[in-house]
């Protein structure tokens, strides 16, 4: 894979270091594992749902957080050597660190597990200021740039 060299960028864009860090960050050869499986889907308009299949892990050995529009989970298993001896293990129950770069005004509003799957609910929330917003066409009481000019001139 090619590295993009963005520095030429950083000197003409101003008030874009966000985005610059963002396409570095992706641009870095930091691979995530493959582990473990994950869906992302949309629920609703402005609604996510992260699904995360964690089969063998209890909820107490799961953790997330989020930093810095980062979402890190975490599974960490306690005492693995309990004298269990396998002919096939194909269930993983190996610790991870899985990270996902959220948007701007993404929230995480709640997480729980059901049949070995770990759902994590975000939604976005832009700030009313943000927003579109529908600006009403006034009547005769505009004055035209001619008027203003004129009401300049006579002033």
């Amino acid at each position: 894979m090619t590295n993009i060299d963005l520095t030429p960028f950083y000197r003409s864009f101003i008030g874009f270091d966000h985005l610059a860090n963002l396409m570095d960050a992706a641009a870095r050869n930091e691979k995530q594992p493959a582990y473990p499986p994950y869906n992302i889907e949309v629920t609703g308009e402005d609604q996510y749902r992260i699904t995360m299949a964690v089969a063998g892990f209890d909820e107490q050995e799961l953790s997330i957080e989020t930093e810095h529009n980062t979402l890190l989970v975490k599974g960490q298993k306690a005492g693995k050597d309990d004298g269990r001896r396998f002919v096939h293990q194909g269930i993983a129950e190996r610790n991870f660190e899985r990270k996902f770069q959220l948007s701007d005004y993404i929230k995480v509003t709640g997480a729980h597990m059901a049949n070995g799957l770990l759902h994590i609910e975000l939604v976005r929330e832009v700030p009313e200021a943000l927003k579109p917003r529908k600006i009403s066409i006034g009547g005769s009481t505009a004055q035209t740039p001619t008027q203003l000019l004129n009401a300049e001139k006579v002033a």
